[in-house]
């Protein structure tokens, strides 16, 4: 089976279009081939880092990437999927043939509270993510035999 070129995007590339590569890359590599980029790169958000790693995943090593330089490079994908609406509304369309999937989860930048509830926000984001990356890593496989 041929991986699925996946590339998930995101404003800042800081939380969950990281969560969402690492879930795709560590969890269904063996469907999925993913990257992540942004509109804007920034750091890694602490919270994603810490929820990241509860879960078994280090990603404090991953780093933000731009989505324009990877369509400058003319990078194709056989899925781009936003993440933010930012994302959704100022992607560039790549080369190729991609489909194209809007996955609007809560940022955990906004989240408000002291840190062990913004932690538990975080979280939540988090078992979304990977629970979308799982059914888009099933669709990749396509029927069980």
């Amino acid at each position: 089976m041929d991986k699925k070129r996946v590339l998930f995007i995101c404003v800042h590339n800081s939380a969950r279009s990281q969560m969402a590569q690492a879930f795709a890359n560590h969890e269904h590599g063996d469907a999925l081939e993913a990257s992540s980029a942004g509109l804007e790169p920034t750091a890694l958000n602490p919270l994603a880092v810490a929820v990241m790693a509860e879960a078994g995943l280090d990603i404090s090593a991953q780093a933000a990437s731009s989505v324009f330089e990877r369509f400058k490079a003319g990078e194709t994908y056989d899925y781009i999927i936003t993440v933010c609406a930012e994302a959704e509304v100022k992607c560039p369309v790549f080369p190729g043939i991609a489909r194209r999937l809007h996955w609007p989860f809560d940022d955990p930048e906004a989240l408000a509270g002291d840190r062990e509830q913004r932690l538990e926000g975080a979280r939540a984001i988090r078992d979304a993510v990977r629970r979308a990356v799982a059914e888009l890593a099933a669709e990749a496989r396509g029927p069980a035999a």
